[in-house]
This record gives structure tokens, C-alpha cells and sequence, in this order.
């Protein structure tokens, strides 16, 4: 498929000179507004323009305006934010060279209109006894819109299970194991569950296991407002989440397109038959509220559950099965869990904005945010599309004023269908993956850009920690304070680096949000920014209002932000991090950041795994040799671009160097490393389910293999794995040494 398509509809010589960018007809632009030098490196003088006229203000409109109405992915109002982001982008005086869409049709799953999901408590002779909500509570007049999704699990399968009640905590599969050792038949009944610990999907996966024929879900106020619980000590009266607030969400397995895994969902695409897809909850489930969630759990009987099981609804958490006799039921009494979803094909679309870089047009900066949201979305995401919007805006006008022009080209993406597992990015990716993996330099995500006001939360892969210490260190932190945005991180979240002494902490990249796609399956390096809460001062596992019909404009005016001067902080970071990349004549990737990672995972495998590794004449030797091989290239690296920076380097050797630095994150995919894992390539990255904090192949082999014996095929896959690694670390070597070796 060609670029031409992708960005359908764009109209005149200038919107299709821009989609030459990523055909790959580059030619250097010629005109006023284009600078003569090839040497184009970072202007401060641009970023402290930019710095400036990042206004909070029109932060606060633009959210105003996305946060309005509900907008589910591929519903009317969705499509309207497309034409909203269309608009802007092609604005004549702040608008970008070349605005479009690309339009993927995918899976979705929705609640059925006809027949809504409903959860009952039914007495033996079948009459209801208690019924949750259907719908939250109608608090600020934005809950009882018609286009308000109901809560429901997306992608849960429809059936009306009903039995006996039990307790499961969280879901995991140490929990269900838990309640089987105490003797309960789990066979037939309706487990209920909190958020967090696990997975969404993962709750109904484990659940199934043992019998289970249902699954609630519910969010302890323990869990997210601190132990509030009533109507007065929450929204709106604060931002702690209301006794009716739901959690919606994607219990999905996997990312992207159910239907076509690998393969961009194009009319021509191979389709799985959606009875043959896996990933999806085997058994029927349904999210409630707390306050149901109350009358259900605190009527069990049974034994008591233990400490770390207990919640904050006022009562003592019993096990179950069933209800106890003098409670507001019968002992008899069951629950009923009536699932009605329906899978269905939705056309969902990316919206791409391209400033076409002076110098270097074939190397991307990709800078992405998800338009759709549950309900409203204020916080998810459109506190990150407002910052997208202002960041685009500011660039945008300095663009058609002529005064600048980066060295790269910039890519802004708002993608589709993200709520539903990363939908739009992912099938990005799969259309385009040879082209991005060929000339993308990083990927910046912001997705909620801001959780809470206390202080940055970064997270991403070693080489981008440099650029974003450099960004955060010339910004002030929102508030009176005279710290930058560095310092007051630091205060919150640091550990100690043994290069650097105290550093802030940069959080690793899991599979919450569209930088997945990019670092798992492309081999990009990839960050997501944001600011969020002060961690001492709340155990709230995220936001309270998440994916809830409370996630409002007035929500954030009023408890999130109030005057968005955390939005403004998020989108100077990234507009720094953004012209940082773009602009700056070597990218400033500090490969040698990756050695800390690689020494770590190391320790903690000679420490904690040696002894068991040498038992099955197992060494780690060769892996030591390779990360001894990965420092000496990325030291000497270092050097030469030290060299080049101090000398007048031709346009060549940057480019050469730069290629280094942009292609190291690639050498560590290995596509039959995770055979298992769908889109899981990254051998650093990859999901880690054993307990050793160090390389995830490693760590899940050597758990599997630990109980069984000499010479099984699970110690051989142990071998494999290190094996994995250790082709990974001498690539990456290779590719850090002067190019002219082989």
C-alpha cells in the first residue's frame, strides 16, 4: 500500500510532496524557507521560541473541546476528532506540510444495545434479589449522555453463567491455586475479582482453569482512593473515584487487530475467523462498582481471606462459596452474570501530520498519542492529544513563518483504536515495518501526559534517558519552586548510577500504550512522558476516574490541573525531546546507557542463577565476554563521535555515526526468541515471568527448567536463550564498531 493511500485526501502539491517523504522520493527542498547548510544542528534560540509560546491555556481549550462527548473508537464522534486533527494540521498558518489518514478495518467489541449486560443476585425459586448498576451514577450531567458506552469487558464473550459466589482477590493464578488449597470447588461458580495484580484477561484465563463459570470484576477503594468510600469523599467533591464508578477496559490477550496477527487489517489481508482467534476471555465477564461490589462481598461467608487479601468496603473479605445465612441473602442464594457483547468489523483511522525534514527527510521522529477513548477520556487520552495539538500548533506556525525547518522529518500520529489493544499503531507497524525499521530514529509517546501534578514520570529505553535528563534540566517544574523539571523529578523518584552518582529513575517500557508495537516488534528506541503523583502520598495504582464515565473536562480543571501548568510542563519535555531529535546534527542517543541495563541483568543472573546454571554445565561465560565486547565498542563509539564533534565532520561521517546510534535498539530483536509471545521480539524487553530480575529469556527458561531434570528440553531451551543473548550482545558490538569492519 502506498503512502499515497495512506494519507488519502490530501490535496494540492505541497500535501503530495509531503507524502513523498515516507515513499522515499526525497529530494532537498529548495525555497525561502529552507536553510542552506547541511549542517542544520539545534538552534536554541528556536527551542526557547518554542519553550515560550507552549501556551497552557490553549491547552486547556483543546481539551476542553476533545473531552466534550464520549468518543469510542470508530464511533461518530471519533470520526469527527479526525476531521477536528485534519483541520489543524492543515491549517495555512499553523499547520503542518502534509496532514492525512489511514483507515484499518478491525475486531472491535461492544455491549449490545438490545440487551444489556446485567449482573443479579437470584434466590432458589429464581426470583432477583439484588441487581449492580447498569450505568454510573449521574453526578455532573456528563453521565447520562445517550452515547455514554456502558461498563463491560470488550472483547469478554456473551453467556449468562450463574452459581455460587467466591472470593478471589485479584485473579492471579496464586490466587485461584490459594483457594483450591483450602478446598473450595471452584467448579461452576462466579468469582468475584479486583483490578490491579494481573491482567485484565488474565483474571478470566486463571478463573477458567479451575472450573470457574464467571468472572466480576471491581476496584477496591483500597486499591484507588486511599480507603475513601463515600459519596462525599469522592468525585466531585474530590478526585477519588464514586461508590458507581466502573473500570472499562480491553480484556484482549494480545495487541493489535484480532484478526489478522502480523498483517495490516487492509481489505486484502488474510482474516483469521473470529471462532479461531485466540487471546480472547474464555468465559463470560462483567466490571462493576465498588458499591455492588460492597452488598456481594461483604454477604460472603466462609472463611476469613488473608491480611493482603483484604480491602478497604468497610467489612470483613470472606472466601465463599456462597452467601452467608443472616446476611441480606440466602444461603442458597447465586449469582447471575449475563454477558450480551458482540464482536463487529469497525472501520478505525490514524490521523498523520509530516513536517519534511531540510536535511535528512528519510529519517523519521515519530511522536504518537490515541485519539479514542472509553467514556470522555479527559485524562485518557486527552490530556496527551491536547499537548499533541499544542506542540503541532506552536511548530506549525514557525513552519509556514519560515524561520524554521527541522533536519529530520517529524511524524505526529494520532492513532486509532488503542483502548482496545493498541490497535492503530500496532497495524502501522505491520504495514509499514521494513520502512520504519529502515529510517525511524525514536518514537515519543504521550498518552496521558498528565495523571497528577507532582512531578515527571519518564519511562524508555537507556539511550533516550540522556535527551530527556538534558530536556528536563532547562524547563522550570509547575509550582513556586525555582527547580527545573530534573530537580523536582529527582526528589521523588532517583536511584544511584554508577556512572552518573544520582539520577532520576527511568521506568522501563511494558505493553500499556502505543510504544509497544514500536520497541517490542520494530527494535525502535522509544519513550512515553507524563506527569504524575507524588508516590508517598497516595497507593492509588493509577488515576482514580480511569476508563470511568467520571474521567470528565471538569474532573482535570478542577483535581488533576488545575491552571495546566503540568500539561504545560509535559509539552515543553517533549517539544524539547522533539526538536532535540529532529534537530540536532548527531542524534543524541547515549548508547553507552545500555551498559548499566546489560551489567544488572548480568549481576543478577551470575548471583541468583549461576550456581543452578553450573549444576547443569551451563556457563555464563560467553556472556560475560559479550557484554564485555558491547562496553569496549560502545566506549570507543563515544570517543569517535567526541573526535567528530570537536573537527568539521562531512555530511557522511554524521551520517554514518548516526546510523550507529540509531540502529542499535534493532540488533536486539530476535523474531524466534518468544515464539510464544506474540510481537515480543526485544531480548532485553520481552515479558518476564520468572523471578530473577535479569534477561526475560533467560529468567522464564531457567524458572520452567528449575524442578525438572538433567538434560530435559527445558534446560535445553535454558541453553537456547543464553545463546539468544549472547548472538544479541556481539550484534550489538558489531554494530557500534567503525563501519568499515565486518
Amino acid at each position: 500500500m502506498q503512502w499515497v493511500k495512506v494519507l488519502g485526501g490530501v490535496v494540492g502539491a505541497a500535501a503530495l510532496l509531503g507524502l513523498g517523504i515516507i515513499l522515499g522520493h526525497f529530494a532537498i527542498p529548495k525555497g525561502a524557507n529552507q536553510p542552506a547548510s547541511q549542517e542544520l544542528d539545534l538552534d536554541p534560540e528556536i527551542l526557547k521560541t518554542v519553550m515560550g509560546q507552549l501556551d497552557a491555556n490553549r491547552i486547556r481549550e483543546n481539551l476542553r473541546e476533545l473531552s466534550k462527548e464520549p468518543h469510542v473508537a470508530s464511533s461518530p464522534r471519533d470520526e469527527a476528532l479526525v476531521q477536528l486533527l485534519l483541520q489543524r494540521w492543515r491549517d495555512p498558518d499553523s499547520g503542518l506540510d502534509s496532514a492525512g489518514t489511514s483507515e484499518y478495518e478491525v475486531l472491535l467489541s461492544f455491549p449490545s444495545q438490545e440487551q444489556p449486560n446485567h449482573v443479579d443476585v437470584v434466590g432458589p425459586s429464581g426470583d432477583i434479589l439484588f441487581t449492580c448498576r447498569r450505568s454510573e451514577e449521574n453526578l455532573t450531567k456528563d453521565q447520562e449522555a445517550p452515547d455514554v458506552l456502558p461498563p463491560y469487558a470488550a472483547y469478554a464473550p456473551p453467556g449468562t453463567p450463574q452459581g455460587l459466589l467466591v472470593y478471589a482477590n485479584k485473579g492471579s493464578e496464586e490466587d485461584f491455586l490459594y483457594l483450591y488449597n483450602k478446598g473450595i470447588n471452584l467448579q461452576d461458580t462466579i468469582a468475584l475479582t479486583r483490578y490491579g495484580g494481573v491482567g485484565r484477561g488474565a483474571k478470566a484465563v486463571n478463573a477458567a482453569k479451575y472450573g470457574v463459570a464467571g468472572v466480576l470484576v471491581y476496584t477496591d477503594p483500597g486499591d484507588i482512593n486511599d480507603g475513601k468510600s463515600l459519596p462525599n469523599e469522592t468525585y466531585p467533591h474530590s478526585w477519588g473515584l464514586p461508590p458507581s464508578g466502573v473500570e472499562r477496559g480491553s480484556y484482549f490477550e494480545y495487541f493489535g487487530d484480532p484478526l489478522t496477527p502480523y498483517l495490516p487489517a487492509n481489505p486484502s489481508s488474510f482474516r483469521l475467523d473470529s471462532a479461531d482467534a485466540s487471546g480472547f476471555p474464555p468465559i463470560p465477564t462483567q466490571p462493576i462498582g465498588f458499591e455492588d461490589a460492597k452488598v456481594l462481598l461483604c454477604n460472603l461467608q466462609g472463611n476469613s481471606a488473608p491480611e493482603d487479601w483484604q480491602g478497604a468496603l468497610g467489612c470483613d473479605y470472606n472466601l465463599g462459596p456462597g452467601f452467608r445465612p443472616d446476611g441480606n441473602f440466602s444461603a442458597d442464594s447465586q449469582v447471575n452474570v449475563s454477558v450480551h457483547n458482540r464482536l463487529v468489523l469497525r472501520n478505525s483511522s490514524n490521523v498523520l501530520g509530516i513536517i519534511r525534514g531540510a536535511v535528512e527527510p528519510d529519517r523519521y521522529v515519530i511522536y504518537g498519542n490515541h485519539r479514542d477513548s472509553w467514556v470522555h477520556g479527559a485524562v485518557d487520552p486527552s490530556s496527551g492529544t491536547s499537548v499533541l495539538l499544542e506542540i503541532s500548533r506552536v511548530l506549525g506556525t514557525l513552519l509556514k513563518k519560515g524561520t524554521w525547518r527541522p533536519r529530520r522529518s517529524i511524524v505526529f500520529a494520532s492513532w486509532g483504536a488503542e483502548e482496545f489493544g493498541l490497535i492503530g499503531s500496532t497495524e502501522f507497524t505491520e504495514e509499514f515495518f521494513s520502512k520504519l525499521q529502515e529510517r525511524t530514529v525514536a518514537y515519543i509517546n504521550v498518552d496521558i501526559s498528565v495523571f497528577a501534578n507532582a512531578t515527571l514520570r519518564a519511562q524508555g529505553t537507556p539511550p533516550v534517558q540522556s535527551v530527556i535528563f538534558s530536556a528536563a534540566k532547562q524547563i522550570p517544574a509547575p509550582g513556586r519552586s525555582s527547580l527545573s523539571i530534573y530537580d523536582n523529578w529527582i526528589q521523588y523518584v532517583n536511584r544511584s548510577s554508577p556512572v552518573y552518582g544520582l539520577v532520576p529513575s527511568l521506568g522501563t517500557l511494558g505493553a500499556g500504550s502505543d510504544y509497544a508495537p514500536f520497541i517490542h516488534f520494530l527494535g525502535i528506541s522509544s519513550m512515553d512522558l507524563a506527569y504524575t503523583y507524588d508516590r508517598s502520598k497516595t497507593s492509588a495504582r493509577i488515576y482514580p476516574t480511569y476508563h470511568t464515565a467520571f474521567d470528565t473536562f471538569d474532573y482535570v480543571d478542577k483535581f488533576v490541573d488545575p491552571g495546566f501548568s503540568s500539561h504545560q510542563a509535559v509539552a515543553r519535555t517533549a517539544g524539547s525531546v522533539l526538536l532535540r531529535l529532529s534537530d540536532s546534527l548527531f542524534l543524541p542517543l547515549n548508547v553507552s546507557d545500555y551498559s548499566e541495563t546489560l551489567h544488572s541483568f548480568l549481576q543478577a543472573a551470575q548471583q541468583n542463577l549461576g550456581t543452578l546454571l553450573e549444576q547443569q554445565s551451563i556457563s555464563l561465560g560467553p556472556l560475560v565476554t559479550a557484554v564485555e565486547k558491547f562496553d569496549e565498542a560502545a566506549t570507543a563509539l563515544g570517543q569517535h563521535l567526541s573526535a567528530l564533534q570537536k573537527g568539521t565532520p562531512d555530511p557522511l561521517q554524521v551520517r554514518m555515526l548516526n546510523d550507529q546510534l540509531m540502529l542499535l535498539e534493532r540488533t536486539f530483536l530476535n523474531s524466534r526468541a518468544f515464539p510464544d509471545e506474540r510481537y515480543y521480539s526485544h531480548v532485553l524487553w520481552a515479558p518476564r515471568t520468572g523471578s530473577v530480575a535479569t534477561f526475560p529469556g533467560l529468567s522464564n527458561a531457567c524458572s520452567r527448567a528449575m524442578n525438572t531434570t538433567s538434560g530435559s528440553a527445558a534446560w535445553a531451551e535454558v541453553q537456547r536463550q543464553l545463546s539468544i543473548l549472547v548472538a544479541a550482545l556481539e550484534g550489538a558490538a558489531a554494530t557500534l564498531r567503525p563501519v568499515a569492519e565486518l
